[in-house]
């Protein structure tokens, strides 16, 4: 057990312990041996550490609007939470030793990005890297979207599953949303209205644009 990631330790030497973890887990091969080295690290977290992620959260949306900002904690404390304890119950279930799918180059190099982000600096890096720990537990091993199935972003559309594939309104368009994440997750982009295509599972004003260009582009009369 690393000790440093509990904190039992100094900046640079908690730093030390993520990118020696982060190689670790970037030599793993398939998505159940991933899974088992990433268990063994995150689960020295404790649920305490979830919940000052939970509290972190909170304090950085705090300007949004009320019903929106408490509808977007429920989602992330709901995500964090859930895989955390999806970690634990595969790990004590011996379902990594079930997974044999290979992880890709393109997977691999996500310890990549995720050691860049944790190097010694401002900030908390232990729970910066849990929430790289949890995004990738969720998009490489389970192979789900970094942002939880139903979150709502502004404007109103959400990350969906339909049909077994997961689509996100912002994949292809992250803003201000966490750009390091959006190139590793496995969600496709949700479909903007096009040729006789509508938006999957829209918000009304999407639908109605589809409407709309129905009737402007393919002559629809009546």
């Amino acid at each position: 057990m690393n000790n440093n990631i509990l904190g039992r330790g100094t900046q640079n030497e908690i730093a030390a312990a993520i990118q020696s973890d982060c190689t670790t887990l970037k030599a793993q091969k398939t998505r159940g041996e991933l899974g088992a080295a990433l268990a063994k690290i995150a689960l020295q977290y404790t649920p305490r550490d979830i919940r000052q992620m939970e509290q972190n959260f909170g304090r950085s949306v705090r300007d949004l609007a009320p019903e929106y900002r408490k509808e977007l904690e429920e989602a992330i404390t709901t995500h964090l939470l859930g895989t955390y304890q999806a970690i634990r119950l595969m790990e004590q279930q011996g379902v990594f030793r079930t997974l044999k799918a290979p992880v890709t180059l393109r997977e691999q190099s996500y310890w990549e990005m995720v050691a860049t982000q944790c190097k010694s600096g401002t900030g908390d890096i232990r729970l910066r890297f849990l929430k790289f720990l949890l995004a990738g537990f969720a998009m490489i091993v389970r192979q789900e979207p970094g942002h939880p199935v139903g979150m709502r972003f502004p404007g109103g559309d959400r990350v969906q599953e339909i049909d077994g594939v997961y689509y996100c309104p912002v994949r292809e368009k992250a803003g201000d949303v966490d750009a390091a994440l959006c190139p590793f997750c496995p969600a496709r982009q949700t479909p903007e209205v096009g040729y006789l295509r509508p938006p999957v599972n829209g918000s009304e004003n999407r639908k109605q644009e589809f409407i709309d260009n129905c009737y402007r582009y393919h002559n629809f009369n009546g």
